[in-house]
């Protein structure tokens, strides 16, 4: 495979433009495109502010921030900001139509050699790939929001996703500072939103069934098991207490935990009822405007203390 210099970026959202500022404060030629034209100067304003906020705490310097900022070209031609990328990440809605069509689109476009990769959260590599012709070449990169913070990246294999774009692509992952994880098989959710939603699942089951509220759901996380998971991921602390305690601790627990395939009734209420959380000030827990930002702000001040640790 080529050497990469040149990455293109399909998305100028909320994901997109974070792609686009990783590989462009590494040092890459970055092609930024959007459909919507608004949204492509938008998009460098918020690039220019979240590499000065990093500067402003320790990672990386102000002094590289217009430079960084100099590397990315913006454009609504699609095929002018492919043509010559040796890398490319889409980051449209999530919609498996839509993906269908720009990696349909992207393999007709791009040279043969052009990496193509999804970051998609959930959807299938192999359904996503299906109408490309070259599916061999797509592969799914689930960035974590927001991507220049959150270090994770699942490298996801589709059905015909050939080992040098895996290796390539995480190799390419690793230059430019992420912790890339290789995810073998094409399943929903793949590793991280599996384990995020199954814990998110039963959190909803304890409130709908009034063993306790929401606050003490986040409690129980924030001040018990939640400390140790940065440093002690769950298989890890089972074969610390032991497999044959988890073991009899799994025999007993898990035929009371939730498992229903289906969303909880209160959460489809509360979806119903307009209590979206953050957006309407109600969702599990109320929450001020001020409370909601100073969430968001904690949240932030956490992810720049990792990231500047790191």
């Amino acid at each position: 495979m080529s050497k990469i210099e040149h990455v293109a970026v399909i998305g100028a959202g909320m994901m997109g433009h974070g792609l686009a500022q990783i590989f462009a404060a590494k040092g890459y030629t970055v092609s930024l495109t959007d459909i919507k034209a608004e949204l492509l100067p938008e998009a460098l304003k918020k690039i220019r502010s979240n590499l000065t906020l990093l500067a402003k705490n320790g990672i990386g310097t102000l002094e590289a921030v217009e430079p960084a900022i100099s590397r990315i070209k913006t454009t609504v031609h699609f095929k002018e900001a492919v043509s010559k990328a040796q890398f490319v990440v889409e980051a449209v809605l999530e919609n498996l139509a839509l993906k269908q069509r720009v990696f349909q689109d992207l393999d007709a476009s791009c040279p043969e050699e052009t990496i193509l990769a999804t970051n998609t959260s959930v959807m299938s590599i192999t359904e996503i790939a299906e109408k490309a012709k070259m599916r061999e070449r797509i592969v799914g990169t689930h960035f974590w929001n927001p991507p220049y913070l959150v270090p994770l990246v699942e490298v996801v294999r589709g059905r015909e996703t050939s080992d040098d774009v895996m290796e390539a692509t995480f190799d390419l992952l690793k230059q430019v500072g992420k912790h890339p994880v290789r995810v073998n098989k094409d399943v929903p959710g793949f590793v991280g939103n599996r384990l995020q939603h199954a814990l998110w699942r039963e959190a909803i089951s304890i409130v709908e069934k009034g063993v306790a509220d929401a606050a003490t759901v986040d409690e129980c996380v924030k001040f018990g098991f939640g400390l140790r998971l940065p440093i002690l991921g769950p298989l890890e602390n089972a074969d610390m207490v032991g497999t044959d305690l988890t073991l009899a601790i799994h025999d007993y627990i898990l035929k009371h935990l939730e498992s229903s395939p289906d969303p909880s009734p209160l959460l489809k209420k509360k979806v119903e009822q307009g209590d979206l959380g953050f957006k309407t000030g109600l969702g599990f827990q109320a929450w001020s405007p001020e409370e909601a930002e100073r969430s968001r702000a904690r949240l932030q001040a956490y992810l720049l203390r990792v990231t500047k640790e790191k």
